[in-house]
């Protein structure tokens, strides 16, 4: 039973990690690019859309999933004597945790939320959207690199274990 668990958290753990990885790619490589190439007022306007569009239940539970599913591997690894498989599980669960959750909470969001915060129509949305955009990209782009980090390490456990 703890196997079939294990290997259920472990595969849980893999799709949510890749999954959260993939949208924050989408968005360094292709999303802000777009929003870059078109007028800041615009930009500003799409960007608190999908802000406020991305807060959904699927989203929201791959993101914070994701950790709590490559710890719970590590974990159950562990127990089930599979040490060197549950440290690289444990490792992603902690790169997932310090290279994407925290800079979410502690950097994204909170530009996210000032954003969403700045007058309508002020005139100054080119220095707005100037300001915003290449520091939300780069804390972006350190979450995916985080993110695949974490993936390979769940590679790494999978391959550990197998």
């Amino acid at each position: 039973m703890m196997f079939a668990l294990a290997a259920f958290f472990a595969g849980l753990s893999l799709v949510l990690t890749g999954g959260v990885a993939g949208v924050f790619f989408a968005f360094s490589v292709a999303v802000m690019r777009g929003l870059d190439a078109i007028p800041p007022a615009a930009a500003i306007t799409a960007m608190r859309g999908i802000n406020r569009k991305i807060l959904n239940p699927v989203f929201l539970s791959a993101f914070v999933g994701a950790q709590i599913a490559s710890a719970a591997t590590g974990a159950l690894l562990l127990a089930l004597g599979s040490t060197p498989a549950a440290t690289a599980f444990f490792g992603a669960a902690a790169v997932y945790l310090l290279g994407a959750f925290v800079p979410t909470v502690a950097v994204n969001v909170p530009m996210n939320e000032a954003l969403d915060k700045l007058p309508e129509n002020t005139g100054d949305a080119g220095a707005q959207w100037a300001a915003y955009s290449p520091r939300w990209t780069r804390w972006n782009t350190a979450r995916t690199v985080s993110c695949t980090i974490s993936l390979l390490l769940i590679g790494l456990g999978l391959l550990l274990w197998g």
